[in-house]
């Protein structure tokens, strides 16, 4: 059970983190440079239909993960040992990526226009970059600390 939970979980990854790093590193520095957000807009909407499921799979899964591999959840942010350190991490990371989002959700969005998108190009470089850091911390679990 736990190879497929992992494997959901990877497709997830691969899907969230190729996506962000396909609008960070292809599509923002076009629409920064045009400043044209129709472009951006456009990816959204259509990253959106994967991209949130991928999340929520990423969610389930790795907390159903975490859960078989320490089953006492109140030891996941002890930090005591290398499993606590990792599943704390990633907690953190998800906790960091909700943290960014609603903030673009409520209030970088509704104001977005062309003069204030560098804004928006933060909180894209954000999510990206807790993206990849779920990644290489989900790498330490098999490879360790």
């Amino acid at each position: 059970m736990f190879n497929y939970l992992l494997i959901l979980h990877l497709l997830g990854a691969a899907i969230w983190t190729g996506g962000h790093l396909i609008l960070a590193l292809v599509v923002l520095p076009k629409v920064l440079s045009s400043r044209n957000l129709d472009a951006l807009l456009q990816f959204e909407q259509q990253f959106e239909k994967i991209g949130m499921p991928a999340l929520g799979i990423q969610i389930i899964t790795g907390l159903w993960m975490a859960y078989r591999i320490l089953p006492d959840m109140s030891a996941w942010f002890t930090f005591d040992n290398d499993i606590s350190i990792l599943i704390g991490m990633k907690l953190i990371l998800l906790l960091m990526t909700a943290m960014v989002a609603i903030h673009a959700r409520f209030w970088v969005i509704p104001k977005l226009s062309a003069d204030n998108l560098n804004g928006f190009a933060v909180n894209i470089l954000l999510v990206t970059l807790f993206a990849v850091s779920f990644v290489v911390v989900g790498t330490l679990f098999r490879t360790g600390l």
